[in-house]
């Protein structure tokens, strides 16, 4: 598949607050994920509201890695309570003397590691959410479309330097 640049252009209004005066410029958009555009929802030459989504990327890819880190998240939270009921029993033990230190401290070392483990499950879950929701481009404030030089089907890079989706023209109305 051809790897494409999209750029939509938005000209928009803004008043600049040291300046009583309108100001002109163009704000250059783009997806904060990678993926290939699933739909374009507006036209060269459209007016937009702020909010109003511009742009989606197929979620397909996104929705399994949101999936699978939930899932992740379940297995981590399971993991961290059994190491927290093994922490009981082996201080229980200690406590009585059935058991010696190093058994303790593997048990406080386990449950260390699912707590960590935990940590990581959720920063991922979080992340796959987010992915998600930036799979739509959104309009950062009201606009004109000046501009959709892509279209569905079109593979869209996030990386270091994105090209831009979307142009946003701010001018005198």
């Amino acid at each position: 598949m051809k790897q494409q640049m999209v750029t939509l252009a938005l000209t928009g209004f803004f008043l600049v607050a040291a300046n009583p005066l309108w100001a002109s410029d163009k704000v250059e958009l783009t997806t904060r994920v990678s993926g290939v555009v699933d739909e374009v929802l507006v036209k060269s030459g459209q007016r937009v509201k702020k909010g109003a989504v511009l742009l989606r990327l197929d979620k397909t890819i996104l929705q399994a890695r949101f999936a699978e880190a939930a899932a992740e998240q379940t297995r981590a939270q399971a993991d961290e309570a059994d190491a927290k009921r093994d922490l009981e029993r082996a201080q229980e033990l200690f406590d009585r003397t059935v058991s010696s230190s190093s058994e303790l401290e593997a048990a406080t070392l386990a449950l260390l590691r699912a707590q960590a483990a935990l940590s990581v499950a959720n920063a991922r879950h979080v992340i796959a959410q987010q992915n998600l929701i930036d799979a739509e481009l959104k309009a950062p404030f009201d606009a004109v479309v000046s501009a959709v030089p892509g279209g569905p089907g079109t593979v869209v890079v996030a990386d270091c330097q994105p090209r831009p989706l979307v142009i946003l023209e701010s001018g005198q109305p």
